[in-house]
């Protein structure tokens, strides 16, 4: 049932970690690249909320109900991710962001309502831990691959016409590989309760226009449900965090550790592999917490460890200033590999006890306008930031990611989890 998020975090990761190397060596500046990342939040804000209503209302007597999005989303992040390298023009790259965090995310989004459909309220924090397992899993392998394919198998990481490194194309290739047959499995090979009544699904859908879903998809964000906003607020800084690690770790770390921002240099190159190694970290950790957290979360509450493994991943962004050896950033990176295995997890946990099963998919897809539009804010304000207030000097980045995590976790104590009831409410 989880197994597919094993392939959806090899194009997330091969993205996370390589995508501002590709825009740098295609000429973007550092107050340029939050902009250029735009893209990624843009088509999550599209796209999640329509898939999570859409796949509500979708069953296939064959195909279930959320697979069917597994599978479309699949073949076009593969495409993506095979196009993504070959990119000549910074224009390029743009656009194949565009088009890869778009079919990622019909993928992505109908996994977190499947796990809801499939099991009970007392599983579900289980559930979503296996869930953070195998992004993990995957994370570890796709964010090592360039560092892999130069000191494993000796394939070049510096392009000799400037452009990108066959290194990071043969990542891309794997990655594509690799996403296409995990979601694939699991396609194939789990099955789907189908709804209570099907006729009355079908006379629903035939009554409710295009636009009409379009209109209630996007509204929803005002019939949310009180421990869903409250929820809301930690995401709002959880994710502006991720985004601006993920924007600005290549460059926080080859300008501050590794003294150089030349993206035609050796030194750089070795930063960049290197930044893949400590992301990998960081999903190897959570992998590994995921196990842990649903222990935790039985002797003290969800939100209480939720609170901890975000406290612990601003004190992992916020290291990473101190540090001159690039041996000691994987020491940050177990603190944010211990929020990420709770972001990934106990947010959803909550937030499922309290959904109606009809609506899952719908308010999921509600839910990711907290991830997207952090992104959106991080992209419309991190260059600026660092332009006016920093001297450019990315690695001030990871300061504010560190802050913005500590605030994630104090909001903690605001949300009123739902933990001992069964099942869903009405509303």
């Amino acid at each position: 049932m989880s197994f597919g998020f094993l392939g959806i975090q090899f194009g997330f990761a091969l993205q996370n970690a390589n995508v501002s190397r590709i825009f740098e060596t295609l000429g973007a500046s550092k107050d340029e690249l939050p902009i250029l990342w735009l893209a990624a939040p843009v088509t999550g804000l599209l796209v999640q909320p329509i898939i999570g209503y859409y796949s509500d209302r979708t069953w296939h007597k064959k195909w279930g109900r959320r697979r069917p999005f597994f599978a479309i989303g699949a073949i076009l992040a593969t495409i993506a991710l095979f196009a993504m390298p070959n990119s000549t023009a910074l224009w390029m790259a743009v656009i194949m962001l565009w088009l890869m965090d778009a079919s990622i995310n019909i993928s992505m989004e109908p996994f977190r309502a499947f796990v809801g459909d499939m099991l009970p309220n007392e599983q579900r924090t289980s559930g979503f831990a296996m869930q953070s397992f195998f992004i993990g899993l995957g994370a570890i392998i796709a964010s090592a691959l360039p560092y892999i394919f130069t000191n494993w198998f000796g394939i070049s990481n510096i392009a000799s016409d400037g452009g990108i490194p066959d290194a990071v194309k043969w990542s891309f290739y794997v990655g594509g590989i690799a996403y296409f047959s995990a979601v694939m499995w699991t396609v194939l090979n789990t099955e789907e309760y189908p709804p209570d009544d099907v006729e009355k699904l079908k006379l629903e859908n035939a009554e409710t226009g295009v636009f009409t879903g379009l209109k209630e998809s996007f509204m929803g964000i005002f019939n949310m449900p009180k421990t869903m906003v409250q929820l809301a607020f930690v995401q709002f800084f959880s994710w502006f965090s991720l985004f601006a690690m993920w924007i600005y770790t290549t460059s926080a770390v080859t300008s501050h550790v590794y003294g150089t921002s030349d993206t035609t240099s050796v030194l750089y190159n070795e930063g960049a592999d290197w930044v893949g190694i400590c992301f990998a970290i960081y999903n190897g950790i959570a992998a590994i917490v995921a196990f842990l957290l649903p222990v935790i979360a039985k002797r003290t509450s969800r939100r209480i460890t939720h609170l901890m493994a975000l406290f612990i991943g601003g004190l992992g962004l916020v290291s990473i200033y101190f540090i001159t050896d690039p041996n000691m950033l994987l020491v940050s990176m177990i603190g944010v590999g211990i929020a990420w295995a709770s972001i990934l997890s106990m947010p959803y946990a909550m937030l499922s006890s309290i959904l109606p099963a009809n609506k899952m998919g719908y308010y999921m897809g509600v839910f990711n306008f907290f991830i997207v539009i952090p992104q959106i804010v991080a992209a419309g304000i991190l260059g600026f930031m660092l332009k006016t207030f920093f001297e450019n000097d990315a690695i001030y980045a990871m300061m504010i990611g560190g802050v913005s995590f500590f605030i994630a976790g104090l909001l903690c104590l605001i949300v009123q989890d739902n933990e001992d009831k069964d099942e869903p409410a009405d509303k």
